[in-house]
């Protein structure tokens, strides 16, 4: 079973991810969107770590519900919200279990990709962080390895896709070949839950 302190280690190694990864995120913003996406996540990750060594939310979900409201709050661009809204969601499907089984992760995560889904306009396909996020969540039901695998492929995917949602989509046929940088911090956010899951 997965308590508080399991999902509060999947954020903090998610914020040390994030924190490895900035400059490449950054990077592969550049030619396709504003070139902050890496600066971005790296303040609002950055914001969540301060929140929890400030507060220790006795819950799974308040955990995910307070990292989902940090991310919202100091993020720039549209990742800010949905990334928000992915954890706030799953946060809020996971309720007030002091323990929650990987079944019902996989199954408060869907209710995050749905609700993600919903905000953005996005389906697996218009080259966005979906396309990591939903393979990712198929494949948990099988193991959290399965997951890791899933979305780096999801997001390896989206390189040859033409941007159909986001800044991307300004560029048309131009943003064909270049990896898709929501989709690759997805994966990062699903490999750190998946390290955490090692440990």
């Amino acid at each position: 079973m997965l308590d508080a302190e399991f999902f509060r280690r999947w954020m903090t190694t998610s914020a040390a991810s994030v924190d490895r990864e900035a400059d490449r995120l950054t990077a592969l913003d550049s030619p396709i969107g504003d070139a902050d996406h890496g600066t971005n996540l790296h303040r609002g990750f950055k914001a969540v770590t301060a929140a929890l060594e400030k507060e220790t939310p006795g819950t799974p979900g308040a955990v995910l519900t307070l990292a989902g409201r940090q991310l919202i709050s100091t993020v720039g661009g549209a990742s800010g919200p949905l990334y928000g809204t992915l954890l706030r969601r799953t946060g809020k499907a996971l309720g007030d279990a002091t323990e929650v089984s990987p079944e019902q992760l996989a199954e408060a995560l869907r209710a995050g990709v749905d609700a993600v889904m919903t905000l953005g306009g996005a389906t697996p396909g218009d080259k966005t962080m979906v396309d990591a996020l939903v393979p990712a969540v198929d494949a948990l039901a099988e193991s959290f390895a399965a997951a890791r695998s899933a979305a780096e492929e999801g997001a390896l995917a989206t390189t040859p896709l033409q941007a159909r949602k986001g800044r991307a989509s300004y560029l048309g046929e131009r943003s064909i070949g270049h990896q898709d940088p929501g989709a690759t911090s997805s994966a990062l956010l699903i490999a750190a839950l998946a390290e955490v899951a090692d440990e």
